[in-house]
């Protein structure tokens, strides 16, 4: 049972998840804790997987391998969040990791990258990230 009133307030604040991997974190490590996390996660999609099967092994040949590293990235947006919550926080370090997102987002639209139609940036789409970084500045003052 959580008593600490901070410890309330950062749960409140942050996302479950990624509270739940950083709190696992102060005693197993940070990579421990991400193998641990994303082997859970194997086997919860793969018994989904097997339970759905809204898939065919057999076009995995038609993939782009590069889309493949996705469980690459998942592991290292994992070890970001955890090391970012124990270190500054949850709101902050999620508020962080959100623009952070956005913003490679907005460079693989703008550039048309993976294949994705090019989608020019606009001032609204500036305006809107700018909003967005004052909003964490404003959230972090005292």
């Amino acid at each position: 049972m959580i008593t600490n009133r901070e410890k309330i307030s950062e749960l409140a604040s942050g996302n479950i998840y990624e509270w739940f991997n950083a709190q696992a974190s102060t005693k197993l490590g940070l990579w421990q804790t991400n193998a641990i996390v994303h082997a859970v996660g194997f086997l919860v999609s793969f018994s989904i997987f097997l339970y759905v099967r809204d898939g065919d092994w057999k076009s995995i040949g038609e993939v782009n391998k590069v889309y493949l590293l996705g469980g690459v990235f998942g592991a290292l947006i994992v070890f970001s969040v955890m090391k970012g919550i124990t270190s500054i926080g949850p709101a902050y370090a999620v508020s962080i990791l959100l623009i952070s997102q956005l913003l490679v987002a907005l460079l693989i639209d703008s550039l048309g990258l993976f294949g994705v139609q090019k989608v020019p940036i606009t001032l609204n789409k500036i305006i809107g990230i700018g909003i967005m970084i004052a909003g964490v500045v404003v959230f972090k003052l005292k």
